[in-house]
């Protein structure tokens, strides 16, 4: 994974953004030597957050056994929704 500072990416936007568009770089950003943010191709996003929607749904699944757990009807009757 490229490693560049802020100011270089500032500089050279359009050619940074194009290596993580065309080529499919992974670009970590840093600012006075500490990692801050990351360029990633959409692709790279997309199944994050795909991985992040499956851990959710085991979360949510693993709830909804648990002793106590409300539902949804329950909880708009309580509140008058």
């Amino acid at each position: 994974m490229t490693r560049l500072a802020a100011h270089q990416v500032r500089k050279d936007f359009a050619d940074t953004l194009n290596r993580v568009i065309y080529q499919g770089e992974r670009i970590v950003i840093h600012r006075r030597g500490k990692n801050a943010a990351v360029l990633v191709p959409i692709e790279d996003l997309k199944l994050i957050e795909a991985m992040e929607d499956q851990i959710d749904l085991k979360l949510a699944k693993k709830a909804r056994k648990e002793k106590g757990s409300v539902s949804l009807a329950e909880v708009k009757k309580k509140y008058g929704l």
